[in-house]
């Protein structure tokens, strides 16, 4: 089972009703355990708490949850026995906040070439609605180039953000120069012929 990893002000966390099968209590025993325990959750950073109405029930009480940190989640996981599911969830936690941190360097890597590539653009303005368009239309080429579907960057898998970083670098190097918005989307469009799908080539 792949931990989805919440990031809550630039921190990994993992949702505690996840957590709670695996050291064979109820959720609401481990809400009860980290308030207990409050000193020493906290001594690792804030414990978050949100609360979330039951998916696929109409009404019922909305239930509260905490957001652990990877220091929280382990230390939460020293108070149940250490049994195969305990030590499996251990592997799982490591992975997952590795995974995320991953992530979190490769947004830092992503943030300057998709500055530099719309910087190539901004040079180009007219003052005219095409401007916003051509920014669109050239995010919307490195999706397809990267293989991202729209709205899902943030959420893409580790390959396909280091793939949106080699695309955006490219599309920057390829649109250098360009006369035109008409010329600078030409360009970063055979630049990143390669990576492209047919179908929007013969497009």
């Amino acid at each position: 089972m792949n931990l989805p990893v919440i990031v809550k002000k630039g921190e990994a966390r993992i949702d505690s009703r996840l957590l709670a099968p695996v050291t064979g209590n109820q959720h609401k025993n481990i809400i009860g355990l980290i308030e207990r325990y409050a000193d020493q959750f906290h001594a690792f950073g804030v414990v978050p708490f949100q609360t979330e109405k039951p998916t696929g029930k109409k009404g019922g009480r909305p239930q509260r949850f905490a957001l652990l940190n990877e220091d929280q989640c382990y230390l939460l996981l020293t108070f149940a026995r250490n049994t195969a599911a305990v030590v499996a969830m251990k592997v799982q936690l490591v992975q997952a906040f590795k995974e995320a941190r991953k992530a979190a360097e490769l947004h830092q890597e992503y943030l300057p070439t998709y500055h530099a590539m719309h910087d190539q653009l901004t040079r180009l303005h007219d003052g005219t609605e095409k401007d916003r368009l051509l920014h669109m239309n050239i995010n919307k080429l490195v999706n397809k180039a990267a293989h991202v579907e729209a709205g899902q960057r943030g959420k893409a898998p580790i390959p396909q953000q280091a793939m949106m970083i080699a695309v955006q670098h490219i599309a920057s190097e390829a649109m250098e120069g360009a006369a035109d918005k008409q010329q600078a989307y030409a360009k970063a469009k055979e630049a990143l012929a390669p990576f492209l799908p047919r179908k929007l080539l013969e497009g």
